[in-house]
C-alpha cells in the first residue's frame, strides 16, 4: 500500500521561504510520477507542480519562476522549494502520486501572513 507523508508546511511572512518535503512509502519510487496540488477554502484543488519519473516537470502559471519541484529517488522523497510566497499561495498543500491510480497524501498548511 502506498503511503505519502508530508511535512515542512507552517506560516511564513510573505517573500518569505518554505521547502515541503514528500516521502512515499515502499519500493519503485522511480516509476511514480510525482506531484503537489494545493486547495485554498472554498477553491478547487489545483496542480501546482509535477514531476515525472524521467524528470520532466511543469507547473501552475501561477508558481512559475518562484516554485521549484525535485526528487530524490534514492529517499523516496519529493521537494517544493516555495519562494517568494504571497498570501494568495495560502492552501493546504498534497502531495501527490501516480502509477496506474492516484495516491495522496493527508495534506499541510502553508499560511503566508504577516
Amino acid at each position: 500500500q502506498v503511503q505519502l507523508v508530508e511535512s515542512g508546511g507552517g506560516l511564513v511572512q510573505p517573500g518569505g521561504s518554505l521547502r515541503l518535503s514528500c516521502i512515499k512509502s515502499g519500493t519503485t519510487f522511480s516509476i511514480y510520477d510525482m506531484g503537489w496540488y494545493r486547495q485554498a477554502p472554498g477553491k478547487q484543488r489545483e496542480l501546482v507542480a509535477r514531476i515525472t519519473g524521467g524528470g520532466t516537470t511543469n507547473y501552475a502559471d501561477s508558481v512559475k519562476g518562484r516554485f521549484t519541484i525535485s526528487r530524490d529517488n534514492a529517499k523516496n522523497t519529493v521537494y517544493l522549494q516555495m519562494n517568494s510566497l504571497k498570501p494568495e499561495d495560502t492552501a493546504v498543500y498534497y502531495c501527490n502520486a501516480f502509477f496506474r491510480m492516484n495516491y495522496w497524501g493527508q495534506g499541510i498548511q502553508v499560511t503566508v501572513s504577516s
